[in-house]
């Protein structure tokens, strides 16, 4: 099993879909064709899984999962078969990768504590809190025979390399391996009778209470012995014990390749290496921090992801870094697979994995793929800061250290003790001439060789790397053969406020009188005293079990003398859940192309054990409900200041709410901080306050108008030496902002140029002006040379003010000013506006006439 995360949601039609194409080509025979070397990788953010082939390291199928965010999902694959668990609704659904269709879905209760193994074509069930293991036809998800039964509270449940289930037992100290019965021809068919998967081998390989993990081998199983830090391998029904140095509890993956077992320890970050009865290597892991996550063996190599930095160590077998990789970069879990002759690296939270093959060579894989099925990868959110580093000591004393007196016996339970900043490895119970070591998790001890009628007292204390912490001593207790029936059966209930009721009849003392009634919590690979009461009920407080975790009940009846029955039936398993928490990370913006419009967006609320069916969005008076963490509100006021809140709601009603500010888009605002011209344009500079939205921006004045940048704009087209008023505007999606600014053109002057000859009448033709006779620098009322509408002459040299131009009768200058010959006219300012033939005026600054406008 990958343990990886998934969601389901509406996956039927969107395999549907998928069976019409897949990389461009039909479905089935695609499917069947690619599915070698490939395994399904899950993206948080996305809600989907992609199939990543090894071979290629490119992702040739995504499936998209709407409806399903956030769900937190078990994925076991084969070649084959793929089947999903929604750990919050408790749906198993499985799908034929051959098809790439849904063949069946089949209901477990929500919640950590179940988990689903498969192999070639053996799926099962496995209920640690309740200690059942059911086999299941993965082709239509029926059960399978009768299944096997184990005490509450078991572990693992994976397959090894030869098909065998292996699972361990804490209360017993054993582990076992069970196998799959011959599944019936037809898919739902009731097996032959007494066909049902059995229990094959058992072997002891820890002392009753331990605290186990489990790695399933190519053939056989490792457990760990957290109590005791050893590990225990089983190969062809022979056990190996490998007493381990550590001072901080390991941890095993849940598949373990080749001869060589890893065992992390995270809180020393080191990796000790067992084969066989020998540790054979020890290293250390870089960095700071203790999320390590089991190192894994693959092809000669060890590979550890620290959940810190999103990097992944590889070691040789010397226990030497070889390599270092980058994977995610950022904080969050990391999933580690070895699969078809490849090492998957999934981080669920990136947009990115890698594939590592038997050489050890790393490619890094796009989960994004465009050519896929499009879309680009989420922005990566910066590291938070790194936590503050702990104080760390011993132990705090245990908590609530109850005796209860049995016949020949005495249960002795507690409540956790402060961890002190190092993970708690162990608790010691001591007395009655015994010393009992128990794991971590299980904080309830049946004591027994006790004589009846003597008393006894006992003392609990915890462990971790450290040392000892204090004892703290229970209350006495004698046992006697006088004790109380056990409650006949117990009821629990997962309630909305966050508390669990649990229930029972009372039970027949015996003779004695019932006093009390103790409750003990189960859930997977852990017990814990819950409280307990004088009435047939106890009221668990919201909080004291973890949301979203699976547990179970029992109880002993207690009498007026101390003593206590044997434990009851287990209960039905329930799930704690509360309302939300309040969502967090919630950002509100501007929507700068939308009139009163905001977009707000948040992360996932934490769902304490049921899932988040919606969130209430509330902003100015208005409310809005989405199942999506990103929504826009609109029709509020523009540059309006908004408070908006936010709240998720589950099954238990709505959560604390978050909230935060907004402004919706105002009206832009414009500020004219200067102007310039030339002859014939004015350009003015500015700022604009866009009010949070995009500005477009336009500069107009005397007919002409000009638009783009939003601090200068420049108008052409203008006439020289003309006074203008400019108006600035500014427009976004609320409005328009205006400003003006007065500015006047620059005047454009020419010289008046008649140049004489060198000889005869040309030598003074320029002198004066003749009446009756045509001159050079003669200055007209039209744009003719009309003796009537003559205005007068000026010499050369003669500098005029120019407005604009004119077309009119042709000039020719001859020798007098360069040959030059035109019927353009100039504009002048010359008793009053009268014009000037352009052969007689040459314009400052190089003659250019395209300098005035046309009159």
């Amino acid at each position: 099993m990958r343990g990886g995360l998934v969601t389901i949601g509406t996956v039927a039609a969107l395999l549907a879909a998928m069976g019409l194409t897949v990389l461009g080509l039909g479905a089935a025979d695609n499917a069947v064709a690619n599915y070698d070397a490939s395994s399904w990788l899950w993206s948080t953010s996305r809600s989907e899984l992609a199939r990543v082939n090894g071979v290629t390291a490119r992702v040739d199928t995504r499936m998209e999962v709407p409806g399903g965010r956030r769900h937190q999902m078990q994925v076991a694959q084969t070649d084959q078969l793929l089947i999903l668990r929604d750990l919050n609704t408790g749906q198993v659904s499985s799908l034929d990768l051959a098809t790439l269709q849904i063949t069946a879905t089949t209901p477990t209760a929500p919640g950590l504590g179940v988990s689903v193994a498969l192999h070639e074509d053996a799926a099962f069930v496995v209920d640690a809190v309740q200690g059942i293991v059911r086999q299941l036809d993965p082709r239509s998800l029926t059960p399978v025979g009768e299944p096997v039964r184990y005490p509450p509270g078991i572990t693992g449940g994976a397959f090894d390399g030869a098909g065998k289930l292996w699972v361990a037992v804490p209360s017993e100290g054993t582990v076992s391996a069970v196998t799959a019965a011959e599944l019936p021809a037809t898919p739902g068919a009731a097996p032959p009778a007494g066909l049902s998967p059995k229990r094959v081998e058992t072997y002891e390989v820890a002392e009753p209470a331990h605290e186990l993990v489990v790695s399933t081998l190519d053939e056989g199983v490792a457990v760990l012995d957290r109590t005791s830090t050893s590990l225990v391998t089983v190969r062809a029904g022979r056990t190996l014990r490998a007493d381990l140095t550590t001072t901080a509890p390991g941890s095993l993956p849940a598949r373990t390749s080749g001869p060589q077992v890893p065992v992390t320890v995270a809180g020393e970050r080191k990796v000790h290496v067992v084969r066989d009865s020998d540790e054979v290597q020890r290293f250390t892991v870089p960095g700071a921090g203790e999320r390590l996550s089991p190192a894994v063996a693959w092809a000669g190599r060890f590979y550890c992801a620290d959940e810190n930095t999103g990097t992944v160590y590889s070691f040789d077998a010397d226990g030497q870094l070889v390599d270092t990789i980058k994977g995610s970069g950022r904080p969050g879990p990391m999933e580690l697979e070895v699969r078809e002759n490849h090492l998957f690296i999934n981080p669920p939270n990136s947009s990115t994995a890698q594939v590592v093959d038997d050489r050890n060579q790393v490619r890094e894989v796009n989960k994004y793929a465009n050519d896929v099925l499009g879309g680009d990868p989420p922005p990566v959110a910066p590291p938070p800061p790194p936590p503050k580093k702990p104080k760390v000591g011993k132990p705090g004393a245990p908590r609530a250290v109850t005796a209860a007196a049995g016949n020949a016996s005495a249960r002795v339970s507690w409540q956790a003790a402060a961890s002190n900043g190092a993970e708690i490895t162990r608790y010691v119970v001591e007395g009655a001439g015994q010393r009992h070591e128990v794991g971590a998790n299980q904080r309830a001890l049946e004591i027994t060789g006790l004589t009846n009628g003597e008393t006894y007292t006992f003392a609990v204390h915890a462990v971790n790397a450290k040392g000892d912490g204090p004892a703290r001593k229970s209350n006495p207790v004698t046992p006697t053969a006088a004790v109380p029936d056990p409650p006949a059966s117990v009821s629990a209930e997962a309630r909305p406020d966050g508390t669990v009721l649990v229930k029972w009849p009372a039970a027949n003392g015996q003779g004695n009188t019932v006093t009390k009634y103790a409750v003990t919590a189960s859930s997977a690979g852990a017990t814990a005293p819950a409280g307990e009461s004088p009435k047939t009920e106890l009221v668990i407080p919201a909080g004291q079990l973890e949301y979203g975790t699976q547990y179970a009940f029992t109880v002993i009846a207690v009498s007026e003398k101390g003593a206590g029955s044997k434990a009851s039936p287990v209960s039905n398993t329930v799930v704690p859940f509360t309302v939300p928490k309040a969502p967090t990370e919630l950002r509100a913006s501007t929507v700068a192309d939308q009139p009163g419009t905001i977009a707000v967006q948040w992360a996932p609320a934490v769902d304490n054990g049921r899932p988040v069916t919606k969130y209430v969005v509330e902003a100015a008076g208005k409310t809005t409900e989405v199942t999506d963490v990103q929504t826009t509100i609109g029709g509020l006021g523009d540059g309006q200041n908004v408070t908006v809140k936010v709240k998720a709601v589950n099954e238990a009603g709505p959560g604390a709410e978050a909230s935060t500010t907004a402004r919706t888009v105002a009206a832009p605002r414009v500020t004219v901080t200067g102007s310039s011209a030339d002859a014939t344009s004015v350009t003015v500079t500015f700022t604009v306050d866009a009010g949070g939205g995009r500005a477009t921006c336009s500069a107009a004045t005397g007919g002409k108008t000009a638009s783009g940048s939003c601090s200068s704009l420049r108008v052409t087209g203008l006439t020289p030496g003309t006074a203008y008023t400019v108006t600035v505007t500014a427009t976004n999606a609320a409005g328009k902002g205006t400003a003006t600014r007065a500015q006047s053109t620059d005047p454009v002057y020419g010289v008046a140029t008649c140049k004489n000859g060198s000889s005869g009448a040309e030598a003074t033709y320029c002198n004066s002006d003749r009446a009756g006779q045509r001159n050079g620098n003669e200055i007209f009322e039209i744009t003719q040379q009309v003796d009537s509408r003559q205005a007068g002459w000026v010499p050369d040299g003669t500098r005029l003010r120019t407005f604009c131009k004119k077309q009119g009768e042709e000039v020719y200058a001859y020798i007098y000013n360069n040959d030059k010959r035109s019927t353009w006219w100039v504009q002048i300012d010359y008793k009053g506006k009268t014009y000037i033939p352009w052969a007689w005026l040459n314009l400052e600054g190089g003659d250019n006439l395209n300098l005035l406008p046309t009159c």
